[in-house]
């Protein structure tokens, strides 16, 4: 059973859901710059027509992979265990399910936006953002409100 969220306490979350999104961030760079880097050794070699993989380096981004698989997969599981949902890594978009009128709803936040102003139907997605305004304060409740 989903958590669902007020505002006021979806914006109390957001310094520790800003920290996961900015590490997400962090790992998901630092696992492509890895990847790459593997990438273009087993290029190099086809390119060789073989040789002597660099083992040291191999090692080296295979354990930065796999480290950063670990930590943007532990981040993104706390995020899920605050009851959020996490949507793009990239932008920084999580979900604050809250109930509107009794139909489960999402307060929406990015990365980057001071705190949470906007909210949508589950099935429109972000591109169906709407302002949260007075009615629909007056018209949400979270699980303690229940």
């Amino acid at each position: 059973m989903p958590k669902f969220f007020t505002l006021l306490e979806a914006e109390s979350q957001l310094p520790e859901i800003e920290r996961l999104v900015r590490s997400l961030k962090v790992l998901r760079r630092s696992y492509e710059e890895a990847d790459a880097g593997l990438t273009e050794i087993g290029l190099r070699i086809t390119m060789a027509g073989g040789m002597i993989p660099p083992r040291d380096q191999v090692k080296m981004l295979r354990n930065q992979k796999d480290a950063n698989t670990r930590g943007l997969k532990n981040a993104a599981e706390k995020i899920q265990e605050l009851g959020c949902q996490l949507k793009d890594i990239e932008t920084g978009l999580v979900d604050f399910p809250t109930l509107y009128r009794n139909q489960e709803v999402y307060m929406c936040w990015k990365l980057g936006e001071p705190g949470i102003a906007f909210w949508h139907h589950v099935a429109d997605g972000v591109r169906g953002r709407r302002q949260i305004d007075n009615e629909f304060l007056k018209n949400h409740r979270g699980d303690e409100d229940s």
